[in-house]
């Protein structure tokens, strides 16, 4: 599989996805929730923008240092913002989209295989709980990840190389975000699914690239886990 297999299975998972009338209204949940908490925490923390700029510097009384005072204003907003998104998307992830994605992969396995592997019969809370435990380190180590890539460039000569890193690592963590829910799923060890994704970087990267466009990025993220599932069930056949 390389970088266009990847990009294929990505369209072809949109594709089926708007066309199924049950995950195109998973799709869309997820969509619609991930928008809400975004524009919920943005709004919260931009309600409290001026305590923290408060705190973290007083409105100075000199004119020849207010322009510095309205700089530092509107880089807080940015970085609240960007702040509150992350959050928005890890909680989303954890609390909410890890069932409509397995929800959403569950029903592309069964409408293309007939039925739904499974290792073995277990309740449906303890799934759900061990979906949740899996997300946990999915969501949040990747994300960390390309935070911490993101301020060494700013901190390094090396900014623009390391920039495009982050987002090179972001995407293929997102990627296997999606393809690691089959495996999960039928209960393969972790070390077992992040090998697997050591030898798959390529597909990953290509999967993962179209999250990289500007607002589309937000539609192909609700329906990846159907692309995703696809590219399971095809990879089990070989």
């Amino acid at each position: 599989m390389n970088l266009f297999s990847g990009i294929k299975y990505n369209l072809r998972g949109l594709g089926m996805g708007l066309k199924t009338p049950k995950l195109l209204m998973l799709g869309l949940i997820r969509l619609f929730t991930m928008i809400l908490i975004t524009i919920f925490a943005a709004g919260l923390i931009l309600v409290y923008h001026q305590a923290i700029l408060s705190f973290m510097w007083s409105k100075p009384d000199s004119q020849w240092v207010t322009w510095l005072w309205y700089l530092l204003s509107w880089l807080l907003s940015a970085v609240l913002v960007g702040l509150s998104t992350v959050i928005s998307f890890l909680v989303s992830q954890i609390l909410f989209s890890v069932l409509i994605m397995d929800m959403m992969s569950r029903i592309t396995e069964k409408k293309m295989t007939g039925n739904i592997q499974q290792p073995r019969k277990v309740p449906w809370w303890q799934q759900f709980l061990f979906l949740v435990k899996q997300e946990i380190p999915r969501a949040t180590i990747p994300v960390l990840l390309a935070l911490l890539l993101l301020i060494a460039g700013w901190l390094t000569p090396l900014g623009p190389i390391i920039t495009i890193l982050s987002s090179v690592v972001a995407v293929i963590f997102l990627a296997w975000d999606n393809t690691d829910l089959t495996p999960a799923r039928q209960l393969v060890p972790f070390k077992e699914r992040f090998r697997s994704l050591r030898r798959s970087l390529l597909f990953h990267l290509g999967f993962g690239i179209l999250f990289l466009i500007p607002v589309l990025n937000i539609l192909f993220l609700s329906f990846a886990p159907v692309g995703a599932t696809l590219y399971q069930i095809d990879k089990s056949k070989n």
